[in-house]
Formats: structure tokens, C-alpha cells, sequence
């Protein structure tokens, strides 16, 4: 992110360049795709190269499109369709996959910018209680019937698309939310409070080296750094994240 949003670094093995345009700018793409855009040019971007246009900005959206819609481009082994009970949107979870999907997006994915950006104490408070009650209410969903059904992903025995929406915004909150957005009422690591909540962000992260890969927590608290207007990256915590074995 730079004074004319969010561009092509070309640093921590990303493109210096769009690769398709040689663009610079993601603002480029936008207005590639309509001249007259006048709205914000934010990511992610899902791009169609054939219509040249973008086809979705909206990360829970764009993550639906990936696990249904491109089934017939990929390997049949591969394909979502036959995963049966290991696939992220499974035919058996769906119905409690939205509903979860829908208070940790309004409480927690969302809940840490709007206590973040609050302008007024009404509007922090209003926002920072409910995240931290809806954290309680994932602590609890792992503990149901002694830790055993929801185990050691938040809906059994595999990885579904709840478990990636959740993790994308606690593998930073300590990191980052906790100090910078003032999430501050107590940390992920708390194992006091969160034993179970905190040993399934660990083993995801320390387990899944597709997890692991794509979490840069140098360039999350530099983020968050610019994006609260601040020119200090806080030093800790020391570590990032806890051994899986702690």
C-alpha cells in the first residue's frame, strides 16, 4: 500500500508488475475495467482475462467461486465435487457452515476493523465486546461435547471453508489487532480463555505448510502500521506465534 494505494512491489517474491498488463497500480485494473470507476480500489481482485474485467472484489465471495466454480478446469481426483466429506463446502455442512460463517464475519472478521476504526468511545465499545464475546462462542463451539466433535478443525476431522475465513483474521490478531486496533481485552494465546481456540490456530499454522507459507507477520504489522496511520512497527510479540507445544 503506497500514497496511490495498493501497487505491484515486486518484493517478498510478489510481481513487480501485473502480469497480464504490465500494470503498476491495482487502480489500473479498476479503470481498465470502467473508465468512469470512481469508487475504491481495494483487494482481493478475482480478474477475468478473456472479458478483461474484474468478476468479484469480495474475499468471502471470491473464496466460494474457487471451491465451486472451477471444478471442471481441474484434475477429477482434485475436484470439490468428489471430495465427498474432505472438501471445504461439504454437501453435509453447508447449512452450519454459512451460519458460522455468518456471526464470525459480522463479530470477528469484520468486528477488528470496525473496533479498529471506531471514531468515538460509543462506537469502540459497542464493537470490541461483541468481538470478544463471539471469540468466547468459538472457544465454546471447540469444547461441545468434550472437545470431541469439533476436532481439530472447527467442524471435524478436516479443514473446511470456516476454518480458512477464521484463521486469515486471528493468524494476525495478536500480531496486530491486539495493539494497533486496541483489541486489547486479552490475547489468542490466553490459555487461560482460550485453550482450545489458540491450539487450532497453532496447529494450523505449524501443521499446514499452505498456512504457514502465506502468513508474513513482518508485512501484517507493517500493514496495519500504514493503514492506522502510525510510522512505528511494534517489536513483538515475541514470538509471533507460540510452538504447538507450548
Amino acid at each position: 500500500m503506497g500514497p496511490s494505494g495498493w501497487f505491484f512491489s515486486g518484493q517478498h517474491g510478489s510481481d513487480a508488475r501485473d502480469p497480464v498488463y504490465g500494470y503498476t497500480h491495482l487502480k489500473q485494473l479498476y479503470l481498465h475495467a470502467n473508465p468512469q470507476y470512481e469508487g475504491r480500489y481495494t483487494i482481493p481482485v478475482l480478474w477475468d482475462k478473456e472479458k478483461e474485467t474484474i468478476v468479484n472484489n469480495e474475499s468471502a465471495e471470491i473464496i466460494r467461486m474457487l471451491e465451486t466454480c472451477f471444478d471442471e478446469f481441474l484434475p477429477e481426483d482434485e475436484r470439490e465435487e468428489v471430495k465427498g466429506e474432505k472438501g471445504l463446502y461439504p454437501l453435509h455442512l453447508r447449512k452450519e457452515i454459512d451460519e458460522m460463517n455468518e456471526w464470525v464475519y459480522e463479530a470477528i472478521n469484520n468486528g477488528v476493523y470496525k473496533t479498529g476504526f471506531a471514531a468515538t468511545q460509543e462506537a469502540y465499545e459497542s464493537n470490541v465486546v461483541p468481538l470478544f464475546e463471539a471469540l468466547d462462542r468459538v472457544e465454546r463451539h471447540f469444547a461441545e461435547d468434550d472437545g470431541r466433535k469439533h476436532h481439530p478443525y472447527l467442524f471435524g476431522k478436516h479443514i473446511t471453508e470456516a476454518d480458512v475465513r477464521l484463521y486469515t483474521t486471528l493468524i494476525r490478531f495478536d500480531a496486530a489487532y491486539f495493539t494497533m486496533f486496541r483489541c486489547n481485552v486479552r490475547m489468542i494465546r490466553d490459555e487461560a480463555h482460550y485453550p482450545r481456540l489458540h491450539w487450532w490456530l497453532r496447529n494450523l499454522y505449524w501443521n499446514h505448510e499452505a498456512f504457514r507459507a502465506t502468513t508474513n507477520f513482518d508485512l501484517i504489522k507493517k500493514g496495519y502500521v500504514q493503514a492506522s496511520k502510525g510510522n512505528i512497527v511494534p517489536y513483538g510479540p515475541v514470538p509471533h506465534i507460540l510452538p504447538l507445544e507450548a
